[in-house]
Order: C-alpha cells, then sequence, then structure tokens
C-alpha cells in the first residue's frame, strides 16, 4: 500500500476511534469556583505581605523630598562607589513611592479571603497552622470557619 493512502487510513482510524470528550457543566463550575477562591486566597496573602513589610511608613511628599535630595547627591557625587550606593537608595525609593500608590481595600480582600478560604483549604489540603504562618489572623481564620485540628 502506497505512504499516502497508508497514512490516510491511520488517521481515519484514529479519528473513528477517538472518543469525544466535553465538560459537564458541574465540571465547569467548579473549576472556576477553584480559580475563584484562587484568586481571593492569592489577593489577600499578597495584601498581608504589603502591609507588614518593615521600615518607617512615610507620606508621599516625604517619599519625593528625599527622591530629589537623593538625585542631587548622586549628580555631585564623585567617588563611584558611593554614587552606586545612592543609585541603589533612590532605586528604592521609587519602588517605595510606586508602592505607596497601590493601596488596595484590606477589608474587600479579607472578605474575599473568608468566602473563598475554606473550600481552597480543603480542596489543597491547607491546613490552619500553615495559614497562621503565613500571617494570616486567627479572627479571620474563624470567620472563615478554618478551625484548628489536631492530628494523631
Amino acid at each position: 500500500m502506497p505512504a499516502k493512502k497508508a497514512a490516510k487510513k491511520t488517521a481515519t482510524k484514529r479519528a473513528a476511534t477517538k472518543p469525544n470528550r466535553t465538560m459537564s457543566a458541574e465540571h465547569k463550575e467548579a473549576l472556576a469556583r477553584g480559580r475563584n477562591e484562587g484568586r481571593a486566597v492569592r489577593a489577600y496573602l499578597a495584601a498581608l505581605d504589603q502591609a507588614a513589610k518593615p521600615g518607617r511608613r512615610m507620606s508621599k511628599d516625604e517619599l519625593e523630598k528625599r527622591l530629589a535630595a537623593t538625585r542631587d547627591e548622586i549628580a555631585a557625587e564623585t567617588d563611584p562607589v558611593k554614587r552606586l550606593e545612592l543609585i541603589q537608595k533612590r532605586l528604592d525609593l521609587e519602588e517605595r513611592l510606586s508602592d505607596q500608590g497601590n493601596d488596595v481595600d484590606l477589608a474587600q480582600l479579607e472578605a474575599d479571603f473568608v468566602a473563598a478560604a475554606a473550600g481552597y483549604a480543603e480542596r489543597k489540603g491547607i491546613s490552619y497552622s500553615a495559614f497562621r504562618e503565613s500571617g494570616v489572623p486567627a479572627a479571620t481564620l474563624k470567620a472563615a470557619g478554618i478551625r484548628r485540628t489536631r492530628k494523631s
């Protein structure tokens, strides 16, 4: 049998035996619910990390003043190593300034977390202790319905 005919016969045979797979509406809803729960948990944990950054809180005006002063110091500095350090200081100040504009509604993120966390924790096998170690307050976990458990 010529190669073209053999390839065509094999392709039609594969197409005939391959089952037509479709997802049920329940499966699609479960996938969407899982994505939404994961998104809510991730956003809340990221906001907690952002709020827990060490260091003194500065106003936007104070950061802008320090940034302008640092830029002036960079322009005037002749020592290459000190200039390098000042450039890093400028980059850090610019990052802090940009982070300050990203104020999040922690109350809304917490409400979304409370609604999603129990299902997420059950599905992923996440314990109360793991959430606590990640910085989630005990009261938030209680509101979410995640209880302390002992493993024996």
